[in-house]
C-alpha cells in the first residue's frame, strides 16, 4: 500500500513511522509512506496557509490553493486522475475496524490533516472523498488521528504482522472485545493464571476465551454486545430451522 499525507507537521509522522512494526513494512516494501509538507506548496511569497474566516470568528483557516496544489503533485507523482482522500474531522464519521478493512484493501491513500480552525470548505468539496473523526473529542490537528489510522489499518495489510491470527482474535472482530491474555510466570504476587488455559485442552481454552471476551463485552460496550447477542440470536433460529428440515 502507498500512504500519502498532507500535513503542515510531516516531522511529527518521522518519529512514529521509524519504529516497530510500521518501520518493518516500510524496510520490506510492504507499505511505502510519503509525507508532503502543505506549506511547500503554498503560492503566497510568504508561504502562508491560513487567513482569517469569512464572516467572522475565531481562529484562522487554511486556504485551499496549498491544499489543492499538494493533491494534484499526489496524483502526478502516482501517475492517478483520482485517490481516495481521508480528512481528519471531528465532523467525520467515526472511525471503526470495519471502516480499517475498508480502507486497507485500497491501494493508494491520501490523509489531508487539517489545523487551526479547520480548512476551506471548498477544497473539501473538490478533492475528500472520507471524512473520518477518532472519537467525540477535539484535538489541535488531524495528524494524531492521521496516524491512528495508519497503524490500524497496515496492520491488516498481509505481510505487516507475522500471523493472520494475531488480528483475527483481538477485539471488535465478529462485534467482541478480546478474553484476557498471561504469560509467565503461572504465580504472580499471589495471582495465579486460570487453570483451565494451562490444561492444553484446546477446546476448553476456546471456550474459556470466548466467554470472557463475552462477559467483557456485555459488561464494558453494551452497544457492542446488542449487536453480537441479535447475531448470535439469530444464528441458532437458523440452525434449528436447518435441524427441522432435516428430520422432515
Amino acid at each position: 500500500m502507498k500512504i500519502n499525507v498532507m500535513t503542515l507537521f510531516p516531522e511529527i509522522f518521522e518519529s512514529y513511522l521509524g519504529e516497530s512494526m510500521m518501520k518493518k513494512a516500510i524496510e520490506n516494501k510492504i507499505l511505502d509512506v510519503s509525507l508532503y509538507n502543505i506549506r511547500d506548496f503554498s503560492e503566497n511569497k510568504h508561504k502562508k496557509v491560513d487567513d482569517y474566516p469569512f464572516g467572522g470568528g475565531a481562529g484562522m483557516v487554511m486556504t485551499p490553493q496549498p491544499i489543492y496544489s499538494t493533491y494534484k503533485q499526489i496524483l502526478k507523482e502516482n501517475n492517478l486522475e483520482n485517490i481516495r482522500v481521508v480528512y481528519l474531522s471531528p465532523k467525520g464519521k467515526t472511525f471503526n475496524q470495519e471502516m480499517a478493512k475498508s480502507l486497507a484493501k485500497e491501494d493508494n491513500l491520501v490523509f489531508l490533516c487539517g489545523h487551526y480552525e479547520g480548512i476551506d470548505q471548498r477544497v473539501i468539496d473538490m478533492i475528500v472523498t472520507d471524512e473520518v473523526s477518532i472519537g467525540d473529542y477535539v484535538l489541535t490537528g488531524g495528524e494524531l488521528p492521521a496516524l491512528v489510522m495508519i497503524d490500524s489499518i497496515s496492520r491488516l495489510i498481509p505481510g505487516v504482522l507475522n500471523r493472520t491470527e494475531s488480528y483475527e482474535d483481538e477485539s471488535f472482530e465478529n462485534d467482541l472485545l478480546e478474553y484476557p491474555q498471561y504469560t509467565r510466570p503461572r504465580n504472580f504476587e499471589g495471582l495465579e493464571v486460570p487453570e483451565v488455559i494451562l490444561s492444553g485442552n484446546h477446546g476448553k481454552v476456546a471456550e474459556w476465551r470466548l466467554r470472557q471476551s463475552e462477559i467483557l463485552t456485555e459488561k464494558r460496550r453494551p452497544d457492542m454486545w446488542e449487536v453480537y447477542s441479535s447475531r448470535k440470536l439469530e444464528e441458532e433460529k437458523l440452525k434449528k430451522r436447518k435441524k427441522r428440515k432435516k428430520k422432515k
